[in-house]
C-alpha cells in the first residue's frame, strides 16, 4: 500500500531574526514525526517559507505547533516587509505528496484552521481547495488589505475570517490572521533552450502557459492590444493549463531557459509539459536540450513520466522503480546542467533515506536474508520465507512478461505483454512488503507477552493485546496466501500466451507459488491456534484451507501446460 504522506509550506512573517526562525522549526520538529526539506529566509521580505513532510496527522500537529509558536514570537504590530503578509503565520497549505486526495488535505486542512482559531485565537481563513466559498480559492483575495485592513474586514459578513471572527482586539492586533488551505504540489522546472534569446524564450513561454499573452489587432505582434468594456487585455490562452511560465537568460548556464511553475500535476503533468514545451521550441526553430527541476518532485510525476516515455518506445513498463526512473531522466535531460540524483531530488526518496537506520529484511542481500533467517532468532521464519517465495514467483511471471514485450515478431503484442508485466510489478511489490509485515507481526506477539502482568489490570491489558496480536499475526499469512495465489493468472497466461523458450520460468513460478501459499497456511493454522475468539479462528483457517486446496489445482494446472510445452 502506497504510504500516505503531504507537505506543508507555511510561510511566517520573520526573515531577520534567526533565532525566532530556529525557535519556529525546533517546534515543528519537536511536535510530529516530519522531515523538514527546506528553511529559506528572506530578509527584504522578512519572511520565511518552511518545508517540511510526513504523514498526514504528524503533519498537521507539526504545522499547528509552528503556528503557535509564530504567534507567541512575532508581534505583527512590528512587522514591515516587502511581501504581502496578513500574520505571524501568513499562510500555511497542505499539499498531498502520495496515498492521499487534495480533497482529504482539504478536509485536514480546515480542521486545522478551526483548531488555529478555536486553542490559539487567531482569525483564520480557509483558502484554495478547503476555501467554503468559490472567491476564497484565490489566496489574494483572503488576504486583500493586508495586515493593515483587518479592523474593517474582521465581523463584516463576506470579510471576516472562516473560523475565529470577532471585532478586532488586542489578540488579533498582536497575531494577524492566517490562511490555511490545499493545494496540489507544485513543481518548478526551468526547459533548456539551445538559445540565448529571452525574448524568444518568453514567446515560447506564452505560447504554453495558462495565461496565455494579450491578444492584439490582426493577430500581429505588433498590433495594438485588444480590451474588453472594462479595459482590461484580452488573453489568447496557452495550451497548458495548471502552469504559469516566463523566459530568461541565466547567466550560469549561458543559455535561455523557459521557467515554468507546474501548479497542478494533473491538468500538466511533467512530460506533458516537457512535449509541449518541445514542440512549441521547435516551431520557432529552438530545440529544448534538457530540464533543470527546482527543489524537489514527488516519484509519481518521474514513474509517470517514465512510464509514457516506454510507451512512446512500445517499450513495458513493467520494470523495476529504478529503470522506469532512468528512462525519465534520460527522455527529459534531467542530468544535463548537473547530475540529478533521486535521492536528493524526489520527496518519497529523501524520506525513505532518514529511515535506513531500521533495516529491513528486504533491504539484505540474498546471503544475508538466508543467514538471518538461519540464527537463532525465531524471526524471520517461515512466513516471511512464504511470503518471499511468492514474490520470486511474481518476478519470474513478471519477467516472462518483459521478455515476451520485446520477443522479435511480436512488436504489436508489446502492450499486452507490458499490461501483464504491471500486473506482476504489483503482486511483486505486494509481497515483498508483506515480508517484513510477517516478522512485525511476530514482533507484536513477543511485545505482548512481555507486558507487565502484577495487577488484574495489568493481566486484562496483557491479554488483550496479546489476543490482538495473535489475530494480526493469522491475518498477515492470510493476506500472503491471497496475494500469492493472485499470481497464477499471470503466471498461466505467460505458459500458454508468453515467449515459450521461458516457458519453464512459468513453471518454477507456479512451484513457487504454491509454495507461497502452503507455507502460509501453516503460519495462519498455528497463530489461529492461539486465539480465543474461536469464530474468528474457524473464519481465517475455513479460507485459508480453501486457497490452499485450490493452489494445489492451479499449480498442477500450469505446470501440464509447461510440460506439455516442452515435450513438443
Amino acid at each position: 500500500m502506497e504510504k500516505r504522506l503531504i507537505e506543508c509550506v507555511p510561510n511566517f512573517s520573520e526573515g531577520r531574526d534567526r533565532a525566532i526562525i530556529d525557535a519556529i522549526t525546533d517546534s515543528i520538529i519537536a511536535a510530529g514525526n516530519v522531515k523538514l526539506l527546506d528553511v529559506d529566509p528572506g530578509e527584504a521580505t522578512n519572511r520565511t517559507v518552511v518545508t517540511f513532510v510526513g504523514e498526514p496527522e504528524e503533519v498537521v500537529n507539526a504545522a499547528f505547533a509552528g503556528i503557535k509558536k509564530a504567534a507567541e514570537l512575532i508581534d505583527m504590530r512590528q512587522h514591515h516587509g516587502a511581501h504581502p503578509r496578513m500574520g505571524a503565520t501568513d499562510v500555511c497549505p497542505l499539499i498531498p505528496v502520495s496515498g492521499i486526495s487534495l480533497e482529504e488535505c482539504a478536509e485536514l486542512a480546515r480542521g486545522l484552521a478551526k483548531k488555529v482559531a478555536d486553542e490559539l485565537g487567531i482569525p483564520t481563513y480557509c483558502y484554495e481547495a478547503a476555501a467554503f466559498v468559490p472567491e476564497r480559492k484565490n489566496l489574494a483575495v483572503c488576504r486583500a488589505g493586508e495586515y493593515e485592513a483587518l479592523p474593517e474586514k474582521m465581523n463584516q459578513p463576506g470579510k471576516g475570517p472562516d473560523f475565529g471572527d470577532r471585532p478586532f482586539d488586542e489578540a488579533a492586533a498582536r497575531t494577524g490572521a492566517t490562511t490555511i488551505g490545499a493545494r496540489d504540489f507544485l513543481i518548478a522546472v526551468n526547459f533548456n533552450l539551445n538559445s540565448t534569446s529571452t525574448r524568444r524564450a518568453n514567446a515560447i513561454a506564452f505560447d504554453v502557459r495558462e495565461k496565455g499573452r494579450p491578444m492584439r489587432e490582426g493577430g500581429k505582434l505588433t498590433g495594438k492590444p485588444l480590451k474588453d468594456k472594462d479595459g482590461n487585455p484580452i488573453m489568447q490562452p496557452g495550451t497548458l493549463k495548471g502552469t504559469k511560465a516566463i523566459g530568461w537568460y541565466i547567466d550560469e548556464y549561458g543559455i535561455a531557459q523557459v521557467s515554468m511553475n507546474i501548479t497542478d500535476m494533473n491538468l500538466a503533468p511533467l512530460h506533458v509539459a516537457f512535449d509541449e514545451v518541445t514542440r512549441a521550441a521547435a516551431a520557432r526553430g529552438i530545440r529544448v536540450t534538457g530540464t533543470e527541476i527546482v527543489g524537489l518532485v514527488p516519484k509519481r510525476a518521474l514513474i509517470e513520466a517514465g512510464k509514457y516515455f516506454l510507451h512512446k518506445q512500445q517499450r513495458s513498463t513493467g520494470l523495476p522503480e529504478h529503470e522506469i526512473m532512468r528512462i525519465a531522466v534520460k527522455s527529459m535531460g534531467l542530468d544535463e546542467l548537473k547530475p540529478f540524483n533521486p535521492e536528493e531530488k524526489v520527496i518519497e526518496y529523501m524520506l525513505a533515506a532518514e529511515e535506513k537506520g531500521d533495516k529491513k529484511l528486504v533491504d539484505l542481500t540474498c546471503k544475508d536474508f538466508a543467514d538471518e533467517t538461519a540464527s537463532e532468532s525465531p524471526a524471520p521464519g517461515g512466513g516471511s520465507i512464504s511470503a518471499y517465495m511468492g514474490a520470486l514467483a511474481a518476478a519470474l511471471g513478471t519477467m516472462v512478461a518483459n521478455l515476451s514485450s520485446h520477443k522479435p515478431g511480436w512488436d504489436d503484442r508489446w502492450k499486452e505483454f507490458s499490461d501483464y508485466a504491471e500486473q506482476g510489478r504489483r503482486s511483486l511489490d505486494t509481497l515483498i512488503a508483506l515480508v517484513d509485515e510477517d516478522t512485525a507481526a511476530f514482533n507484536r506477539i513477543m511485545a505482548a507477552i512481555g507486558m507487565p502482568k502484577s495487577t488484574e489490570e495489568e493481566k486484562a491489558a496483557r491479554a488483550n493485546a496479546l489476543e490482538a496480536a495473535t489475530l494480526y499475526a493469522t491475518e498477515v499469512p492470510l493476506h500472503t496466501m491471497e496475494a500469492a495465489f493472485d499470481v497464477y493468472p499471470l503466471l498461466e497466461a505467460m505458459a500458454t500466451k508468453g515467449n515459450p523458450n521461458s516457458v519453464s520460468d512459468a513453471g518454477v513460478g507456479a512451484l513457487a507459488a504454491d509454495a507461497a501459499v502452503h507455507g502460509a497456511y501453516l503460519n495462519v493454522r498455528i497463530n489461529a491456534a492461539g486465539l480465543k475468539d474461536r469464530d474468528a479462528a474457524l473464519r481465517l483457517t475455513s479460507k485459508a484451507k480453501e486457497i490452499a486446496e485450490l493452489s494445489t489445482a492451479r499449480k498442477d494446472s500450469i505446470i501440464n501446460i509447461v510440460n506439455n510445452i516442452i515435450d513438443k
